[in-house]
């Protein structure tokens, strides 16, 4: 019995490590997919490519250029544009103007990457023909993580061996051993199907790259800006709202290099101002169109500070949301927050209830959910 049971699980472990190991694979079967060099002329951009990563020996202070200008999508806080802004930036320039600005730049960011590079005005064009490419093909897709599906699916495989084993191939002989696979197989499947069915419509950890590297960190923290000079309607709106370039200008009319990214991310906001279009920032923090939540009842009234709902956002470069936003999350706070009552505005005029059991020393506090904070029509109705 001993030796079928080996002989079934090494079957087993031999198909899905085949399995596991072939989903890479075929999830980039092509290595340059990501970015086909134009075929009209393959060599010289071969030769263009190889220069912008310094694997052809260019002087003594040989620069790789990807090590500051992704080439592939990133989900990390790069001050520097990546090849595709370099592409886009550099469109309208002709090879002489390219040229000047790698090799003589008059911002103080550029002069300190640029340092010292030696490249002769063929080396340049090559260069400068291989970042063209990105223009129309975009940024590369980061490789595809697969350990979980790979894990999901090799407890289907598990189970559905242990399965067809007990009902007709009858390797194993010793039944109970079936029931343990099933059972085992069985609970981790149906763990995470809860677990990504949960998951559904909620973005903890969300962090998106935003069209203009604009870090709270270097706002908030470095330069003590606040929360409410950029988000004035947080405390008596529905929305915080998102401020308009005309705010952005406020600062950057004069401020027109960053410590971090130089004039490329500020020039983003000065193009959007002369061409009178908005940012097209993306919404980070969303509940679903069925919730009904009002800032001003939260920050105002409720005298919230950001950072219980956001996080510590003046530590982030790149802001993420802090929570899952559930309704659990908002029941808990709703059940153990204590109200501002006494003394607060909003409520002076209502809860006469109340405000004759606090003089009567009848309660000492309140809380949300006894103010109605759980009724389901408070926020869906």
């Amino acid at each position: 019995m001993n030796r079928d049971i080996l002989k079934f699980f090494k079957a087993i472990v031999i198909f899905n490590l085949t399995l596991i190991f072939s989903l890479p694979i075929l999830a980039n079967s092509d290595e340059n997919t990501n970015h086909r060099l134009d075929k009209t002329n393959p060599e010289k951009l071969k030769i263009g490519k190889r220069l912008f990563y310094g694997l052809i020996i260019t002087g003594d202070n040989t620069v790789n250029c990807a090590s500051c200008h992704n080439t592939e999508a990133i989900d990390t806080f790069n001050w520097n544009p990546s090849v595709y802004e370099l592409a886009l930036s550099a469109e309208s320039m002709d090879s002489a103007t390219f040229a000047n600005t790698l090799l003589n730049p008059v911002t103080q960011k550029i002069s300190e990457a640029h340092k010292n590079i030696q490249m002769s005005p063929e080396q340049i064009i090559l260069v400068r023909n291989y970042i063209d490419t990105f223009k129309e093909l975009g940024l590369g897709e980061p490789k595809m993580l697969v350990t979980r599906l790979a894990f999901f699916i090799l407890l289907i495989l598990i189970l559905g061996a242990a399965f067809l084993d007990l009902t007709y191939t009858k390797i194993i002989k010793f039944k109970p051993l079936h029931g343990i696979i099933i059972l085992v197989a069985l609970s981790f499947i149906f763990k995470i199907l809860y677990e990504e069915a949960a998951a559904l419509g909620r973005a903890e950890g969300y962090a998106p790259l935003q069209p203009i590297k604009f870090s709270h960190k270097v706002h908030a923290q470095d330069n003590k800006i606040d929360c409410m000079y950029c988000h004035h309607t947080a405390e008596d709106a529905k929305s915080a709202g998102i401020p308009s370039t005309n705010v952005c200008m406020n600062c950057h009319e004069l401020v027109r290099e960053g410590t971090h990214s130089g004039r490329f991310e500020i020039q983003k906001i000065l193009t959007h101002m002369e061409q009178g279009e908005a940012v097209d920032w993306i919404r980070i923090h969303k509940l679903p169109d069925h919730v009904y939540f009002n800032h001003a009842q939260h920050a105002g009234v409720g005298d919230l500070d950001c950072s219980e709902c956001h996080g510590i956002v003046e530590d982030m470069h790149l802001l993420k949301q802090e929570e899952d936003l559930s309704m659990g999350w908002c029941l808990e706070c709703h059940r153990t927050r204590k109200v501002n009552f006494l003394g607060n505005e909003y409520y002076e005029k209502t809860f006469e209830e109340y405000h004759a059991q606090f003089k009567n020393s009848e309660l000492d506090s309140l809380t949300v959910a006894q103010m109605g904070g759980e009724n389901c029509m408070k926020c869906h109705y």
